[in-house]
């Protein structure tokens, strides 16, 4: 007998079974579809998210404050408060060394020194000054040939009473800022205390009044090389000894090591500005020169200024021989090594005396 065969039917159990778990899958299988379109969508929109919120962070994050810009004095190498006092005129004055003169006032607060003999074995100083102010400077004295040559360099206006004739015919032929007290008498005064002619004084609210109505502004000008410095771990300089013509005159120093700079003696007793105290420069030079006199409205010296010659740095503790070269008169000096490398001065004061190379010496332990 022939078996039949069941025919499930939509009344039948296993059919409504069926029919179930059909619709179960497929609610099933519909589900996972969402939940793979929602993971790309999810996933489309965090990677837009992330971008947006990285985008908007380095909107949001400060620029980094700029390096502050230093800026330093052309003359000294010293750090000024902004670029005006880097440019502010520099102003020369000559100031007296004899007996009679000392002690001088407004020599320690000073950017530059030319110390050379002015006359009969006695030195005089230019000095030079730029974002240093002093309240007092003096006695102020005359002008001669070789601090012209000096001072040209500089760009500089330059106090002086009067001069050689040869430096008062250099001065005043319309190329230089010549501030003398012949012509501006209310910048100058005479001291009471001091008998003439070592009793002439000036100070800076004078000399930047009379600077300013000239037009003298700004001074632009290439000084020295200049770095920072420290005293040298082996010092084989800390004590100098410049012969320059007399025990009056003649020169020494003493190396501090604390302050790295060189405590002045001149005469056997400590140089004392009269104001400031003891006068310790952070550079020495000691310039070999050829001297000799010469009769010009009178004998007077001369010093081959422009040229060149060996000469003695003294920084740190340390002594170097170098070459110093001054091509023109408004040329700067240079001071370069035995391989022809210019040789950087430590910032601060710088003391250059002119050295006659026939009766001068510099020695130093």
């Amino acid at each position: 007998m022939r078996k039949r065969r069941s025919i499930t039917t939509a009344s039948t159990p296993r059919f409504n079974w069926i029919r179930r778990h059909k619709k179960r899958a497929v609610i099933l299988g519909s589900l996972i579809v969402l939940l793979l379109i929602s993971g790309v969508v999810t996933a489309v929109f965090m990677n837009n998210r992330d971008m947006s919120m990285f985008e908007a962070i380095a909107v949001e994050t400060p620029e980094p404050e700029p390096e502050p810009i230093i800026y330093y004095s052309p003359l000294t190498g010293n750090i000024v408060k902004d670029e005006a006092a880097s440019k502010q005129p520099a102003t020369a004055i000559m100031i007296e060394n004899s007996p009679d003169a000392r002690p001088q006032s407004g020599l320690k607060d000073s950017g530059i020194v030319f110390e050379a003999i002015a006359e009969g074995g006695i030195t005089r100083f230019l000095v030079i000054y730029q974002e240093q102010k002093p309240g007092l400077v003096g006695p102020v004295r005359s002008l001669r040939m070789y601090y012209v040559d000096w001072l040209a360099a500089f760009n500089a206006s330059v106090a002086h009473v009067g001069g050689s004739a040869a430096a008062l015919t250099e001065i005043r032929n319309g190329t230089y800022r010549d501030i003398d007290q012949f012509f501006n008498p209310g910048t100058y005064w005479r001291a009471t205390d001091r008998y003439a002619p070592h009793n002439v004084y000036t100070n800076f609210e004078r000399l930047d009044a009379l600077n300013k109505a000239k037009g003298y502004t700004s001074s632009s000008f290439t000084g020295f090389t200049r770095e920072d410095s420290q005293p040298a771990e082996t010092p084989d300089a800390t004590r100098i000894n410049v012969t320059v013509s007399s025990q009056l005159y003649n020169s020494s120093y003493t190396y501090d090591a604390k302050t790295n700079t060189y405590h002045r003696s001149q005469g056997g007793a400590a140089h004392l500005d009269r104001e400031s105290g003891q006068i310790s420069p952070s550079v020495v030079i000691a310039m070999e020169v050829s001297e000799q006199r010469v009769f010009e409205d009178g004998w007077r010296e001369q010093i081959n200024s422009v040229g060149k010659g060996t000469a003695t740095i003294f920084q740190n503790g340390t002594a170097k021989e170098v070459t110093w070269q001054k091509k023109s008169r408004k040329e700067q000096i240079t001071f370069t090594d035995a391989a022809g490398k210019d040789v950087p001065l430590a910032r601060g004061q710088t003391w250059i005396t002119a050295v006659p190379k026939s009766s001068g010496a510099v020695s130093w332990q």
